[in-house]
């Protein structure tokens, strides 16, 4: 065990700073999920909108403003590229990402959570946005931000 987790410390030291940036990037997803929720609910609820279609506002919301933070803050060193290119490599790697959402918040919804209600497609919508992190970070670490040290 002990041997186990010297090595773990070993790899997060040599990696520290790719650490560090997954980290950030999961502060960012947290922002990007507390509007993600919150248009969603907001559309549900107080518009009516269907399920896929909050969901869709919801996800293009928290994108957008991933995409600032991550920009700005997680990547700080993307701003000397040109915002245009980038933007639309994010937006690409997150349509993809939008997909993975969607597939699995509206079959956790309809076929695992349909009875729990409002609480039902918050959890998944929950685990959908846990799965698509994973996704995006890869995706857009090694093609929108590749090269950025």
């Amino acid at each position: 065990m002990i041997g186990c987790l010297a090595r773990i410390r070993r790899v997060a030291d040599e990696h520290r700073d790719e650490l560090e940036r997954f980290v950030k990037f999961g502060i960012v997803g947290t922002l990007g999920a507390v509007v993600d929720f919150g248009v969603l609910n907001l559309g549900i609820q107080v518009f009516g909108l269907a399920k896929w279609l909050a969901n869709t506002f919801s996800f293009s919301a928290a994108v957008l403003s991933n995409f600032t933070w991550n920009r700005l803050w997680t990547f700080p060193e993307s701003r000397a590229r040109a915002l245009g290119p980038q933007l639309l490599q994010f937006i690409l790697v997150n349509l993809v990402g939008y997909a993975i959402n969607q597939a699995i918040f509206l079959s956790l919804d309809r076929f695992v959570f349909s009875s729990w209600g409002t609480l039902g497609y918050n959890l998944s919508k929950a685990l959908a946005i846990g799965v698509v992190l994973f996704w995006n970070f890869g995706a857009n670490r090694l093609w929108t931000y590749r090269g950025i040290r």
